[in-house]
């Protein structure tokens, strides 16, 4: 058999859930760079129509569906050698209090369906691992920080109902395993940040300081009201909030480097930068760079909401020491990325 065919033959397939989302365009690019083989499933409920380069890719196959459906993903599944669980309904902070019904009940069916899909697609033979895209808010209750994993099972559980069912989802990767032995790892990012997240289908308009919010996500938020002129620069919250950003195309890294790790089996993960900002000093980098010093920075404090987590800040040394994995993108460098494509965006009425 000649090369090219025996490689075209040899490359593994990846399903990934919510392949349009913001996070799974990452991934999707990632795993595709990496030589795998790629069937994408979402419903475009978030953002409508995609419109991303990879949807040309002779290696990538978009099936529009709805994660709900397990007959569907069953379907598909028995296809992979590997599924990341990253269809959910998600949004920005202003998510959390408007839909918070709609994101437990929604979510829970989509990770049902997903798990129920893959212990029969595993059952079968191909499938050899269900990687599980939780979230840093599963220690949104914790009290003492780094957040190390292991800590979710230790502290009060979370107050949102986003983070109660993000913490479930790793309670269903569990049980799958203790029951019919599908193999899982869980991976958590933290504050991802990069280009080609825009205002979603549905979102609710939330009003600060005269700019409309785009998403409710603090960096992409903050750079619209800078480059639309707010002066000053209204903040929710005291500006003390702690974040660590972490940029899309290094998340990913990690999740793809994590699909067919030895030490990823059955384990879980903090997918992020150690480097700890506030939201005023993310505010200050992000006004120096649209205004240089030719405009003085200044502020406004507005009250937060009620989820808006104080500190998130994780212990990164499992997945450096097990995977290999750092974040290392810079907060500078993702906002030299960012900036530009949020002018754009504007521009043309994205966001």
């Amino acid at each position: 058999m000649p090369s090219c065919l025996q490689e075209k033959f040899d490359m593994e397939t990846l399903v990934v859930t919510g392949a349009a989302g913001f996070i799974g365009g990452y991934i999707v690019r990632e795993a595709l760079a990496s030589g795998y083989k790629v069937i994408g499933i979402d419903n475009l409920s978030k953002y409508g129509e995609v419109d991303s380069k990879f949807i040309k890719d002779k290696n990538f196959n978009l099936i529009i569906g709805d994660a709900r459906d397990a007959n569907l993903l069953e379907e598909i599944f028995d296809k992979a050698d590997h599924v990341i669980a990253g269809a959910a309904m998600i949004g920005g902070i202003s998510y959390f209090h408007t839909y918070p019904y709609d994101l437990l009940a929604t979510n829970e069916r989509i990770i049902a369906s997903t798990c129920d899909a893959a212990i029969r697609a595993f059952s079968n033979g191909r499938l050899r691992k269900l990687t599980y895209l939780s979230s840093s808010m599963v220690f949104e209750s914790t009290t003492s920080w780094p957040s190390s994993e292991g800590d979710q099972l230790e502290i009060a559980p979370p107050l949102s109902s986003y983070g109660f069912q993000k913490l479930s989802v790793e309670y269903f990767a569990k049980a799958a395993w203790d029951q019919y032995h599908l193999p899982y790892t869980i991976l958590r990012p933290f504050n991802c940040v990069g280009i080609g997240e825009r205002r979603a289908v549905g979102g609710i308009a939330i009003n600060s300081g005269g700019v409309q919010l785009a998403m409710s996500h603090v960096v992409p938020d903050l750079v619209q009201k800078i480059l639309k002129g707010q002066d000053p620069v209204y903040l929710l919250g005291s500006g003390d909030q702690l974040r660590c950003y972490t940029y899309g195309q290094d998340l990913a890294k990690g999740v793809i480097a994590s699909l067919n790790h030895s030490n990823a089996y059955n384990q879980d993960f903090n997918l992020s930068t150690s480097e700890v900002t506030s939201v005023l000093a993310l505010a200050e980098l992000i006004w120096k760079k649209v205004h240089g010093t030719s405009k003085p920075f200044r502020y406004e404090c507005e009250a937060g909401f009620t989820f808006d987590v104080q500190k998130r800040i994780p212990d990164v040394d499992k997945a450096k020491k097990l995977l290999g994995f750092e974040a290392t993108t810079s907060l500078d460098e993702m906002l030299d990325e960012v900036i530009p494509w949020v002018k754009e965006a504007i521009s043309s009425g994205l966001i």
